[in-house]
């Protein structure tokens, strides 16, 4: 089953501010969000937030949030970025 992921206006923008390094592995992320869906337990500290919510490090500085729909079936990034101004 394909997932459909998609960024907010807030996760685009910042993206654009990432590092080349963590550029890349914040699409290989969005990947594995894609294929695999939204518990990427492989991913250091990732945890759930609440009840649809997730949350992982990309490395030591540097996070990504997402949600998944109630249907499970469209995940949304709606956080990437420095984890000092993280939402969680």
């Amino acid at each position: 089953m394909m997932y459909k992921v998609t960024l907010t206006k807030k996760a685009e923008k910042n993206k654009k501010s990432l590092p080349p390094v963590v550029s890349k592995k914040f699409v290989l992320l969005l990947m594995e969000l894609k294929m695999l869906g939204p518990m990427r337990t492989n991913w250091k500290n990732y945890s759930k937030l609440g009840i649809n919510k997730h949350h992982c490090h990309i490395n030591y500085n540097w996070v990504a949030c997402w949600e998944e729909t109630k249907t499970g079936v469209k995940i949304e990034v709606y956080y990437v970025g420095s984890r000092e101004s993280s939402p969680y």
